[in-house]
């Protein structure tokens, strides 16, 4: 049995400190230590995106992430995406807009992926989209949606909404 750890988080801009085993992952930190279920355990194997976050401000799957890697780190979660008043960010508005999701299992995932997309800059084109969101399974195949929600959240975020 390992020694226990600790480790500092700022998750959803709220510090949290947590005791835990080495070897847990930062989804399983987040899901079962935090109780902040919303980042969804899919393959548990990086291959569906299922568990995608921001650690300081970078996208990652969670399931492959160790809490510890995170230490000190800022990590943002589905939770944390709508502000205090709970205002939707416009990647969520525009992914209900456009009907983005089906059974919603990937929607999380999904959407934290969506905003880094259009963050780094790779939401210019549908095929640029599809490729930078290709890590991030849909089993419904909503894709076509996904795409226009992030376009259109793209454009909103930049200020071209038409």
């Amino acid at each position: 049995m390992s020694e226990k750890i600790t480790i500092q988080l700022m998750i959803n801009n709220e510090t949290q400190h947590l005791t835990i085993d080495p070897r847990v992952t930062l989804l399983d930190a987040l899901r079962e230590h935090l109780q902040l279920t919303g980042t969804k355990k899919g393959c548990d194997q990086g291959q569906c995106g299922a568990c995608t976050v921001h650690v300081n401000g970078q996208r990652v799957l969670s399931c492959l992430t160790l809490a510890a890697q995170a230490q000190g780190g800022k990590v943002t979660t589905i939770e944390g995406l709508a502000d205090k008043q709970g205002k939707l960010h416009p990647v969520q508005s525009c992914f209900m807009a456009n009907d983005a999701f089906q059974c919603g299992y990937c929607t999380p995932g999904q959407i934290m992926s969506a905003v880094a997309c259009i963050k780094e800059g790779h939401a210019g084109s549908d095929a640029e989209i599809r490729e930078y969101m290709s890590g991030n399974l849909c089993r419904c195949g909503a894709y076509p949606h996904i795409v226009e929600a992030v376009k259109q959240a793209a454009a909103e975020m930049s200020g071209d909404a038409s």
